[in-house]
């Protein structure tokens, strides 16, 4: 394949939703598509959302029924965004025009690398991702799990790939449904945490404006320190909590209510729930 510190060969997004189109979006920004990239979607007009795009084909199934083959016979990498419960249906329609060489890979929750490999053939090179919400803005995670197909550099052009929207961790497909729970699920639990501040900032008499701008600047200004530095979190901490201060008293609080225990149950539900989905219930 095509060296992915250069450029990246041609791309399809069956599915260019959400995630689908994040990733897209980063491919647009990144440079790197010069092989260009066919995106497909249900409707005309979500289609036409995308059709202003440099070097995006963007094809509505409403329109164009035979889109999704089409678009993936002309692709070196092809990604499968569409819902997990359409996916097998959607690899049986592909696997005739795929390319020789050609990698697939899977956006779906729960979609092992065994159902891919049952609808393409144990040949097909196929690799897993586990992408999260901030790949919408250039800032997400994706885990990566490869098939036994897929070779080293099939790995590297698929990270490259992934990199042009923020970090990758590879991992053995194993461990994609935990990772699941940290990185994929982690937004949200981030989210309830700024939520639950800004109420509190509200019970202390700040207007909800102001209790929101109070929370996420806290956030996202935490983050980026975080990010900026080197030193572990537990340290970072230490250096705002000053011995005998308030944020002492304040994390003494957190720390009583067993944080560690909650956050490690939240993980063990997330998990368990993924594995019922894997299996279909």
């Amino acid at each position: 394949m095509t060296d992915a510190t250069l450029s990246l060969p041609p791309i399809a997004i069956l599915g260019a939703g959400s995630m689908g189109g994040a990733i897209l979006h980063g491919l647009v920004a990144s440079g790197l598509a010069e092989g260009g990239v066919t995106a497909t979607n249900r409707s005309i007009a979500k289609a036409a959302e995308l059709a202003d795009l440099e070097g995006v084909t963007s094809v509505a199934l409403e329109a164009r029924p035979t889109g999704n083959t089409e678009a993936a016979a002309s692709a070196d990498i092809v990604l499968v965004g569409v819902k997990p419960a359409m996916v097998p249906d959607l690899l049986d329609e592909i696997a005739p025009h795929l390319r020789p060489g050609a990698v697939v890979v899977s956006l779906a929750a729960g979609v092992t690398l065994d159902t891919f490999a049952r609808h393409l053939g144990t040949d097909v090179a196929v690799i897993r991702s586990m992408p999260n919400t901030p790949s919408l803005v250039g800032k997400g995670v994706t885990g990566l799990a490869a098939g036994a197909s897929a070779s080293a550099d099939d790995v590297a052009v698929v990270r490259a790939l992934f990199e042009t929207v923020g970090a990758v961790v590879e991992v053995p497909e194993s461990q994609i449904d935990a990772l699941s729970t940290i990185s994929g699920s982690g937004p949200a639990y981030v989210f309830l945490l700024a939520e639950q501040f800004t109420a509190s900032a509200e019970r202390m008499g700040f207007d909800h404006d102001q209790a929101r701008l109070l929370a996420e600047q806290t956030f996202i200004g935490a983050a980026a320190l975080m990010a900026a530095s080197d030193d572990e979190p537990a340290e970072l901490r230490r250096r705002v909590t000053s011995p005998k201060g308030t944020t002492e008293r304040a994390v003494a609080v957190l720390q009583d209510a067993d944080l560690a225990s909650t956050f490690t149950t939240a993980a063990e539900a997330a998990l368990a729930r993924a594995k019922e989905l894997a299996a279909g219930s």
